[in-house]
């Protein structure tokens, strides 16, 4: 990195003073911004292309959702869930009805959104069938999560070390692979569900097969193993549909969201059809913040902007935009480009000792915030509503740096 400005320092050493260092952090401090433009401690500007891993879906300080969730600030800013809130149930009623699904459970993350979902299958099989049959097969390549559950669902080994003995229940399959999943289910009777990510995308931006999952759909239903969609990073129109699920033309039994729900504050959910609306009753899960009101006033304004049929056009348009741009690059260095809608991965051909991440930071120096993923991907997931300006602003540096 270039040297790093006084301020940002003196604001770094302060921070590692007191919080553990489990994040590989870039050397500069964030301390405001707006739109897709965001400035450092010492003023310098940065065209966002990362929205926070897919978060900040309108951006920075989007004045409408300021309005949403400061309103429901000055009404109350939480209740427990022995009580109703309203703002809970008008987000309950626009998810359920976008996603045409039956109920939804409110949590705080992705990962707890996932462990309601694992729950939630079990759960559903257990009643029916009793024990023994609660075993979920996911992806070789997938990422679900952090939590001592959700990792031992993650199919990265990368991510499993140190941390053994995990919750048992899960075995991997190849991603577009059929011939495993029928070897899988007539081999075993102990499997309730599947669980899939619509695109892969801490591991590379990986594309899943419309035929594939139209065909795992349908032995699912054949056995009355769940279908479970993992949609944390897919979901909420970072795809150019409401929910990527969408694309394959089936609907799962279950869907988990987080990220770009909230806007920038905490929230994630799992949602389910009418076989299961009744299979959690009360005092089976619960979530001390799940269902705040104020970030469910957030999230109601953040879905009624992005499910509106012109803004999915434009999500469209603009992650068209940004590939048509990237593949008229005079650069060497690109292997495949694999996109769908704002959610967009550049397989990079590196040298020898080189990483993604050492492209990320020449981007950093010059101006412009970018991601990882795999081991030779960077990924970009910028805000959904970004300008065309701030695209041609961010490309700008990146073609330098290709």
């Amino acid at each position: 990195m270039a040297d790093i400005t006084k301020k940002n320092q003196e604001l770094i050493n302060f921070h590692d003073e007191y919080i553990m260092g489990t994040y590989g952090r870039y050397p500069i401090v964030l301390v405001e911004g707006k739109g897709s433009t965001l400035k450092d401690a010492d003023g310098k500007k940065y065209i966002d292309f990362t929205s926070g891993i897919g978060v900040n879906s309108l951006g920075a300080c989007n004045d409408n959702w300021i309005a949403a969730i400061t309103a429901q600030l000055n009404k109350i800013q939480h209740i427990s869930n022995y009580y109703y809130n309203d703002a809970s149930a008008k987000l309950a009623e626009k998810l359920v009805k976008l996603a045409n699904m039956k109920k939804v459970f409110f949590g705080n993350s992705g990962a707890e959104a996932n462990e309601g979902a694992i729950k939630l299958a079990r759960k559903y099989s257990f009643d029916k069938y009793g024990e023994g049959r609660g075993v979920i097969l996911t992806l070789k390549d997938s990422f679900h999560g952090r939590t001592m559950a959700t990792l031992a669902a993650t199919g990265q080994s990368i991510f499993h070390n140190y941390f053994f003995p995990f919750p048992q229940g899960f075995r991997f399959i190849e991603r577009n692979n059929i011939e495993e999943l029928k070897i899988e289910i007539a081999n075993n009777s102990d499997i309730c569900a599947v669980m899939i990510e619509p695109i892969q995308g801490e591991s590379g931006i990986n594309l899943i097969c419309k035929e594939y999952i139209q065909e795992v759909y349908k032995i699912c239903n054949e056995n009355d193993i769940l279908l479970i969609f993992d949609e944390i990073q897919t979901g909420i129109s970072r795809t150019g549909k409401v929910f990527a699920h969408e694309y394959f033309e089936i609907e799962p039994d279950i869907a988990t969201v987080a990220k770009g729900l909230g806007g920038g504050l905490p929230i994630g959910a799992f949602l389910c059809n009418e076989k299961l609306e009744k299979t959690l009753d009360a005092g089976k899960h619960g979530s001390t913040f799940g269902g705040n009101p104020v970030v469910c006033a957030g999230a109601l304004e953040v879905l009624n902007t992005v499910s509106q049929p012109e803004f999915l056009s434009e999500v469209n348009e603009k992650g068209g935009y940004i590939v048509d741009k990237i593949k008229n690059f005079n650069s060497s260095s690109i292997i495949e480009i694999r996109q769908k809608g704002l959610m967009i991965g550049l397989q990079l051909k590196l040298k020898n000792g080189e990483a993604p991440k050492d492209y990320a930071k020449k981007c950093l120096e010059n101006g412009l915030l970018v991601l990882t993923a795999g081991e030779d991907v960077l990924r970009f997931l910028p805000p959904l509503n970004i300008s065309y300006d701030e695209i041609d602003a961010g490309l700008k540096v990146l073609e330098k740096i290709l």
